[in-house]
């Protein structure tokens, strides 16, 4: 098989398709068509470009499909913390999905904020992607246009941006933490308090103020921390602030599993606390992680498994501007008491 050379400098010489052509004896639009999947092919000619193709060695630059207009296949994925459990699952199940669709994933990590993920939006621009799945961030609404314009479809996942024309699949934030109110309650917990982050994203903002408000309604006043980053240590941090006070809380609710994990942790082998005895839990992601033998925490489920197939479904249809919206369902487990 014939390998790439270096004959100039450091740069490696690829074959091409007028290479591949040449040797199958056939037009360099067969070729094309043959990698591209545009068009028709004859069997017997596909089988001489594949032939000729694994004799030297060829594969089609998808990147320069982009440049010249054709679809490149590119999907990029733009998200922060993707160390994460909740992101980093996610994560995972979308690019499975996207493969068994032809799809190529290009993740690209940002910080989170709106800044680095409009640089994000605009290196997808550069590389001709197809489409970008925003996980994380608010992109201007200027920038998304931007892509709009230029043909690439944009996917906002729990994101309350109304851009025209791009996608939305949303998480019913505002009914699970009404529930979660009602968990707590049914269980006999009067001193609540919420654990949040320094992240103001949009879900941990909507989940934050309809617990409050929830709480409002009925006359309770609840403490929230916000105390730093969305993390196993600000949950253990934030543990430690209002379990160390004088009148501490019986029922928390944190507005995701992770944050849970280190309020749990630091109850347990800091204050001595018994859950649910004397203080109940709740989360929200249901990551893999809170079914494990040392948490078994009650929490909301993110239907993951829909949301990924509608992600794979808008990319590979015609919808422009829809919103599917996902209900976030209790998994009850040991962290709350039975009322």
């Amino acid at each position: 098989m014939t390998k790439p050379t270096m004959p100039r400098g450091d740069r490696v010489s690829y074959v091409s398709a007028n290479e591949v052509a040449e040797r199958a004896g056939v037009s360099r639009s067969a070729v094309s068509r043959t990698f591209s999947g545009a068009g028709s092919v004859a069997p017997a000619t596909r089988r001489k470009v594949m032939k000729a193709a694994e004799e030297l060695g060829y594969h089609a630059n998808l990147l320069a499909r982009g440049l010249v207009g054709e679809p490149s296949k590119i999907v990029c994925l733009i998200a922060a913390d993707i160390g994460q459990p909740y992101h980093s699952a996610l994560i995972e199940k979308v690019t499975r999905q996207l493969q068994l669709h032809g799809k190529v994933a290009m993740i690209i990590n940002t910080g989170g904020d709106d800044d680095s993920v409009s640089q994000a939006l605009r290196q997808s621009l550069h590389f001709r992607a197809e489409a970008s799945v925003v996980l994380s961030g608010s992109p201007p609404a200027k920038l998304v246009q931007s892509c709009l314009s230029n043909g690439q479809r944009v996917v906002l996942v729990n994101r309350d941006d109304d851009a025209e024309g791009v996608e939305r699949i949303r998480i019913d934030n505002t009914t699970a933490c009404r529930e979660a109110l009602a968990l707590l309650r049914r269980a006999g917990c009067v001193r609540l308090a919420c654990v949040s982050s320094q992240a103001r994203t949009s879900s941990m903002t909507t989940r934050e103020s309809a617990f409050a408000e929830a709480a409002a309604e009925v006359g309770i006043e609840i403490d929230v921390v916000r105390i730093g980053p969305t993390s196993y240590d600000t949950g253990l941090e934030s543990a430690r602030v209002l379990l160390g006070r004088s009148n501490p809380p019986d029922g928390v609710f944190c507005v995701t599993d992770l944050l849970a994990f280190g309020f749990i942790d630091a109850a347990r082998k800091i204050f001595g606390i018994e859950i649910p005895r004397d203080l109940c839990v709740i989360g929200f992601d249901d990551v893999p992680q809170a079914r494990w033998s040392g948490y078994e925490l009650t929490t909301f489920r993110q239907p993951m498994d829909e949301m990924v197939a509608r992600i794979a479904e808008i990319l590979t249809s015609e919808t422009s501007g829809s919103v599917s919206a996902f209900q976030a369902l209790p998994v009850w487990r040991k962290t709350v008491r039975m009322g």
